[in-house]
Formats: structure tokens, sequence, C-alpha cells
């Protein structure tokens, strides 16, 4: 009778608790909803008011500058040269504007006018193709390289360039760095050794690295008549990049946990089977965490490196319109600099993705 008496109460509360998650569930969905909403109309007001006090900054400069040349014009040539360039400014001739910080309508204006040059640009390159493929096609059957297009780059395929920059850049971090970092990892005595290695080259400019990787390349491509700024770029960000996984590696091989190790030696496993099955697993977060570093690293970099080098990425065309003056040329800088940093953003959220898949612990963000 107890027995019984005890089951119907604990039915009876599972019921109860049943009940009480049911009208509870949508109350918390609301207000994950509401959450969501919420942080999404904070940032697009802080959007906003970033947009409207650049807006704001833009037009006191310029108002400061124009008034700079305004009366400029009136102390060096008189009022009627003012009153010119006065008339001028307020026509908005692109001979006489003020060359200050350009307005979000402005950027705006250059984005979308590097878009339309880019489909100009590829409409062209389609057409190179169409025109020359019988051409080429004979070249190819004769084991000769094809002729290829050589016109201008457009501002998407420059991007495209930077990209591959650095991702190649970063693969040679990675090939260098990991390796190296597990072989110091297992040795207390060679961490001993390398440190001052790793010490004296780690804080080193990009652009010392690049000038190194020069004397190097120019050399080994002695004779050589192809365009090896690519080559010299990539070799320079990745040996540039690689020192967080370097050293994050060596951290991680050398904190894995002892009883590890010693199932290892149980098991009787060999040197590549410990590392592969037992070390490299356990080092993996903290291996990540460098290869996140490096990536974004490496992004910060490139843009130096480009420009040194020549390369045809975004470092070359920010300095390219910086030297231009053009009247367009401080909108597409201001352009530039947003696609720099949303592709810095969003290699940096990649690379957290993968660190979380491989990491230990899953709530770890950034």
């Amino acid at each position: 009778m107890e027995q019984e008496m005890v089951l119907k109460n604990e039915k009876s509360l599972s019921a109860s608790i049943k009940q009480l998650l049911l009208k509870l569930t949508p109350s918390v969905k609301k207000d994950g909803i509401l959450k969501s909403l919420k942080n999404a109309g904070i940032t697009l007001l802080s959007i906003l008011l970033f947009i409207g006090l650049w807006h704001m900054g833009s037009k006191a400069l310029y108002n400061k500058e124009a008034n700079y040349k305004i009366e400029k014009a009136l102390q060096e040539r008189g009022e009627e040269a003012a009153a010119a360039e006065r008339a001028c400014i307020e026509s908005g001739d692109s001979s006489c504007q003020p060359n200050t910080l350009p307005s979000p309508s402005q950027v705006w204006a250059s984005l979308k006018s590097l878009v339309a040059d880019h489909q100009v640009i590829k409409a062209d390159k389609a057409a190179f193709a169409e025109k020359l493929s019988e051409t080429n096609e004979k070249l190819i059957a004769q084991g000769k390289d094809p002729i290829v297009y050589t016109g201008r780059a457009s501002f998407i395929d420059i991007v495209l360039t930077s990209i591959k920059t650095v991702f190649a850049g970063f693969l040679l971090a990675l090939l260098i760095a990991v390796p190296i970092g597990i072989v110091i990892g297992l040795s207390p005595s060679l961490r001993s050794a390398f440190n001052w290695f790793i010490q004296v080259f780690k804080p080193v400019s990009p652009v010392v690295w690049y000038l190194l990787v020069f004397m190097i390349v120019k050399t080994l491509y002695i004779g050589d008549s192809s365009d090896n700024a690519f080559v010299i770029s990539f070799i320079s960000v990745g040996l540039c990049a690689m020192w967080a996984t370097l050293v994050n590696t060596a951290m991680g091989v050398s904190s894995v946990d002892k009883d590890y190790i010693n199932v290892a030696k149980v098991l009787k496993l060999g040197t590549f089977q410990k590392v592969f099955k037992v070390i490299l697993p356990s080092s993996l977060p903290l291996i990540f965490t460098g290869l996140r570093i490096t990536l974004s690293v490496a992004w910060m970099v490139l843009i130096a490196i480009e420009l040194l080098a020549q390369s045809q990425g975004l470092g070359l065309f920010v300095w390219e319109e910086f030297q231009n003056g053009a009247n367009d040329s401080n909108s597409k800088i201001i352009v530039a600099m947003f696609v720099i940093g949303i592709i810095g953003f969003l290699l940096d959220r990649l690379m957290l993705t993968v660190q979380n898949m491989v990491s230990f612990n899953k709530n770890e963000m950034a």
C-alpha cells in the first residue's frame, strides 16, 4: 500500500514538472528572441552612431580645409580670387575640392564605382579569352604557354590576391612551426637550447623579414624573368607570423598530462604513435589558439609586405591610391580599410570555429 502511494506521488510530481516545463518553454523562447532583438538593436544603434559621428567629423574637416583655401586665395590674390575659389568649391568641381576625410556617402559611391569597374574588367577578360581561345588551344597543343590577360586588376581581383597570399603564408607558418614546436616541446633540453632563437627573432619587424626573404629569393630566382613578388610576399608573411604557433605548440606538447604519457609507455607505443595518438590530440586546443593568432598576425603584416614587394594586393592598392591623390582616392582607401577589417574579422571567426570544434572547452569564446 505504501509503495503504491509513493508511486502515485512520484507520478503526480513528474506530471507537475512536465506541466511546469511546458509553461516555461514559451517564455524561455520568448526571452531568447527578445534578447537577440535587443542585441541586434544595440548593434544597429552603435553603427548609426558611428556613421553619424563620421559624417559630422568629415564635414567639419571639409569646412576647415575649404575655409583655409578661400582665406589663402584672399591673402595671396585678392577678393576676386577668393570669391572664385568659393564658387568653385560650392560647385563641386573636383579640381578645387578639399582633399580630406571622405564622408560615408562618398565612400559608398567609391565602393559602387569599384564594383562596377570589376564588372567592366571581368567582361574584358571574357572577351580576351574568347578572342584568343583558338590560338591558346594551338599553343597548348604545341606544349607552349597560353597567352594570358595582362591588363589591370580589378579591386575584387586585388582582394582575392591578398587572401591567396595570406593563406599561402599561413600554410607555410603551419608547416614550419607545428613540427618544430612538437620537437621542442618533447625535450626540455631543446626548449632551453632554442629559447634564445625564438626570443630574438619573434619581435623582428615584417619589413626586416621582407628584406631577408628578398635577398634569398632574388638570388634563387636569378636569371628568371617571372614575377616573384607573390613568392616573396607569402614567405615573408609566413616567417613573420609563425611564432605564436611555434610557442603554443611547444607549450601544448610540454604540458600534456603525464598520465597520458605513462599510458603510452604501458601500451609500448612507438615515438610516432605516441605523438599522433596521445600528444597531438591533447595539444590541439593550444595549437589552434596559436594558429588563430598566426592567421590574425599574417593578415595584419600582409599589407606592409605587399606594399614593399609590389605584389598586386590590398597593400599596393592603398599605397597607389595614396600617391595618386585623385578626388576619390581617399574614399577608395577607406573602402580598402573596411574590407581589410571585415576580412580580418571573418578569418578570426573561421579559426575560432575550428578551434572550438577541437577544444575541450566548447564554451570558450573570444
